[in-house]
């Protein structure tokens, strides 16, 4: 299951502080802030979804996330590796690394993330 666009900028949002209110999070948005109701019926959706849930405080829902952030973009981007690239994380990389115009900065800090985590599998 994944999020629409606008789902997933509620996500971020509600990542961000861990669990809020409606109002908190429509507070998060950038002017113009969509409608209650708009918050309102994406919530819903994301909760139908099972990536969200709720606790009750009288009429009032505090919502959490029941997905880690980095879960669901681990799994968005194998599913982006599975379907673009033949499910070769090589050919990811490659694309990435030229695609990206990343500096020769940018490219040594990769490869010491890309060395730690070979030792760290050895």
């Amino acid at each position: 299951m994944q999020l629409s666009k606008t789902e997933e900028q509620l996500m971020q949002y509600l990542w961000k502080r861990k669990k809020a209110f409606l109002k908190e999070l429509l507070e998060d948005f950038p002017e113009p802030k969509p409608a209650t109701t708009t918050v309102a019926t994406l919530l819903k959706r994301i909760s139908d979804k099972g990536f969200i849930s709720y606790k009750l405080f009288g009429k009032s829902r505090e919502y959490y996330p029941l997905i880690k952030k980095t879960d669901y973009f681990s799994k968005h981007v194998n599913g982006l590796i599975k379907n673009f690239f033949n499910n070769s994380a090589s050919q990811f990389a490659s694309f990435f690394t030229k695609e990206t115009n990343l500096s020769t900065e940018e490219l040594e800090e990769l490869k010491k993330v890309i060395d730690s985590q070979i030792k760290k599998q050895q």
